[in-house]
């Protein structure tokens, strides 16, 4: 009887010990959903620095210096963006969710891939709709 109770006892601790491991696994996935969130936010800022810069510093010399420095920081944005991305799928695919539902992955691509379109076109305008001219 009294083996009986005991394996009883650690059953009931097993399935205890399980169940907050999947809890914590969860909490792993929101954080990793938080930290996306976050380098996205970087990304945004490096992109709003780089239109700051250009907007601020338009009248360098020589006058292709503000467009230069301002690309470098916006395709800052865009490869932050990418690589939050590359990180969080990843992360995704090792945690398998269990009280919660996940964003799917695609939607994580989907954001950062948007974002870093957005940074192309924001490039381009800065090379191409200057004041009307090329360069």
């Amino acid at each position: 009887m009294a083996e009986s109770d005991s394996s009883d006892q650690s059953g009931g601790k097993n399935d205890l010990a399980e169940f907050r491991t999947d809890l914590a696994e969860d909490r792993n996935i929101m954080a990793m959903e938080r930290t996306f969130a976050g380098w996205i936010r970087t990304a945004f800022a490096a992109i709003g620095i780089g239109i700051g810069f250009r907007a601020l510093f338009g009248e360098l010399d020589p006058p292709w210096l503000a467009r230069a420095i301002a690309t470098v920081c916006i395709l800052a944005g865009a490869w932050l963006a990418i690589m939050a991305q590359h990180r969080a799928c990843k992360t995704l695919a090792r945690l398998d969710p269990h009280k919660l539902e996940r964003l799917s992955p695609p939607n994580f691509r989907l954001l950062a891939w948007g974002v870093a379109a957005g940074a192309m076109v924001l490039i381009a305008g800065l090379w191409i709709l200057n004041d009307g001219s090329i360069g």
